[in-house]
């Protein structure tokens, strides 16, 4: 019983924005248009993005958000969340984010990790496709490129009939330059591990040629290469993105809305590094 009291309390309500979280988020935010028709006062920045996370927490529909939250219609969330996934503020609240642990000596650069995860799209739309695991039903991959503990370094949406392989290369290169030291920017991994599903020898060449060494197992080949004592941090990462209700299913038919939310749960997750070791 204290456990589960313990457990609730924790995680009570964590679509509420800290004051700390609030002040990494609020110089990235671009300036809001005139209003062009008299009416409502508009709606906090700071609720509506209460309103977003409720939203990606629960997995609750847009229409369905309760309005004695004091959040703000479905719409005026949808469309906040929109203009700032145009708007790159995810993006830079990573690499806000990514320097502070940096700062902190807690990226591991020694390894990076890389996976993926099938979810189920309930609308078929761009980025997705029959998936190959169930019953060709459209769906959609999360893919996931973590550091040696299992920060985020970047994240991407693809269809569900995409091989994995495929993102192997696009991951790499989105990862941002990470600053926080004296010296240049981080933004390579001194080796990348995957599994069979990235078996190419093609795309082990190509990795080699950005100086990171693949370590990637081979098909055909027994289990034992030893590869699964550092590959669970990815694996846990995408639990915690699954974690958020909204990303089990992919209920948007416009893949920039979901990558919105993949974006932010990204953002969320690597805070909680920033917490725990900052």
């Amino acid at each position: 019983m204290l456990v589960a009291l313990f457990v609730g309390k924790r995680n009570s309500r964590p679509w509420i924005v800290s004051d700390e979280l609030w002040s990494l988020i609020v110089p990235l935010l671009p300036e809001p248009g005139p209003k062009l028709v008299a009416g409502r006062p508009r709606v906090p920045d700071r609720q509506a993005l209460c309103g977003i996370l409720f939203v990606l927490h629960t997995g609750i529909q847009w229409e369905y958000l309760p309005q004695e939250l004091g959040f703000g219609s479905g719409m005026t969330c949808w469309r906040r969340l929109a203009a700032w996934h145009e708007a790159g503020v995810w993006d830079r609240l990573h690499v806000v984010l990514l320097q502070k642990l940096r700062a902190a000596k807690q990226l591991h650069w020694s390894r990076a990790v890389i996976d993926s995860s099938h979810v189920r799209a309930a609308r078929r739309g761009p980025k997705s496709g029959p998936s190959p695991v169930d019953r060709a039903r459209p769906g959609s991959k999360h893919h996931v490129l973590v550091d040696g503990q299992g920060v985020p370094l970047a994240v991407s949406l693809t269809g569900g009939n995409r091989n994995d392989v495929t993102q192997l290369l696009p991951l790499l290169a989105k990862v941002p330059s990470v600053a926080g030291l004296v010296g240049r920017p981080h933004r390579r991994p001194d080796v990348v591990l995957g599994d069979r599903g990235y078996d190419h020898d093609k795309y082990r060449r190509l990795v080699w040629a950005l100086g990171i060494k693949p370590v990637i197992a081979r098909r055909g080949t027994p289990h034992g290469s030893g590869l699964g004592v550092h590959r669970w941090v990815v694996e846990r990462t995408i639990a915690w993105l699954h974690g958020f209700r909204r990303l089990r299913v992919r209920w948007e038919r416009r893949d920039d809305i979901h990558e919105a939310f993949l974006g932010l749960a990204t953002c969320l997750i690597t805070h909680r590094h920033v917490q725990r070791l900052c």
